[in-house]
């Protein structure tokens, strides 16, 4: 289990090759730890994703922004050939007592 968490982890983290177009996901919100996936893969936390950005292959994506006490943030995004930039405002509303 985890031989496959660790290839699954460097596969998200790879970064990709020269010739493969890619569009920068870059997410705000809050909280700033709330876990962010891509396509049912985590790839870090929101303010992660803030800072350093997610290179999307061009095509429509699942994003998804979890935390503890919140409710989920679920959208889908479109990630078009030659855009530089997917812009996402991610702001999680606390779950009522």
């Amino acid at each position: 289990m985890r031989s496959v968490l660790v290839f699954v982890f460097a596969l998200a983290c790879s970064p990709p090759s020269a010739s493969a177009p890619t569009v920068s996901l870059r997410m705000s919100g809050a909280p700033a730890d709330a876990r962010v996936t891509v396509d049912d893969l985590i790839v870090g936390s929101l303010d992660m994703v803030e800072a350093r950005g997610v290179a999307l292959p061009p095509g429509k994506h699942r994003i998804s922004v979890e935390a503890p006490g919140y409710f989920p943030f679920d959208t889908i995004v479109d990630a078009k050939e030659g855009e530089k930039l997917v812009r996402l405002q991610a702001k999680l509303v606390p779950i009522p007592d």
